[in-house]
């Protein structure tokens, strides 16, 4: 949703890139693991305005990874497989703890406090397991209108102005929205094939 965005954070991050080449990539993809499990301890224990923040910061690591990997010629495959393990436990980490802060719920269903935030769970590793499988089938699925980035920023935005509970309904919708989206878009593109 926010290609343009990414692009412009990705140049804007590329000098520190340049300036941590040296740095194993992997180290700082396991750093915005870390953050973001912070994060999800501070949205549990209700600190949400610190929690959003946390997860900005984790965020900027899952960038900055990749710009340093790239800028010391050291993208490789484990590389990209440590990434994409670590953004699942991190989006775990940030969900559940908004789980767990008791802050989540919604009129409907009030019974059940943390629904929303069961459903955006399953929706974010949904779109994450279309966009897997998609490439698996020989086609991509990097289109929809909630990617990662544009979870946590939600999220994150959310837990900082007080509404999480909004932010989490949004992304629990946004993620299945983005999963049909791919689920057609890879059905039409292998038709095509």
């Amino acid at each position: 949703m926010f290609n343009n965005g990414k692009n412009t954070i990705r140049r804007g991050v590329q000098p520190l890139g340049k300036l941590l080449s040296q740095t194993n990539p992997n180290l700082i993809t396991l750093t915005g693991l870390v953050l973001a499990i912070t994060a999800g301890i501070l949205l549990a224990a209700k600190y949400l305005a610190l929690g959003g923040i946390f997860i900005l910061l984790s965020g900027f690591f899952d960038v900055l990874d990749g710009s340093v990997a790239r800028e010391a010629n050291r993208i490789t495959a484990y590389g990209g497989f440590i990434d994409s393990v670590s953004d699942r436990y991190a989006d775990a980490a940030i969900l559940i703890g908004a789980m767990c802060s008791g802050q989540i719920a919604m009129p409907y269903p009030a019974s059940i406090p943390w629904f929303w935030g069961a459903v955006a769970l399953i929706g974010s590793y949904m779109v994450s397991y279309t966009r897997a499988k998609a490439e698996a089938a020989g086609t991509s699925a990097t289109i929809g209108i909630a990617e990662r980035s544009e979870r946590l920023i939600i999220i994150a935005a959310g837990a900082i102005i007080g509404y999480l509970n909004i932010a989490v309904f949004v992304v629990a919708i946004l993620t299945h929205i983005t999963t049909i989206q791919r689920i057609y878009h890879v059905k039409t593109t292998l038709k095509r094939k």
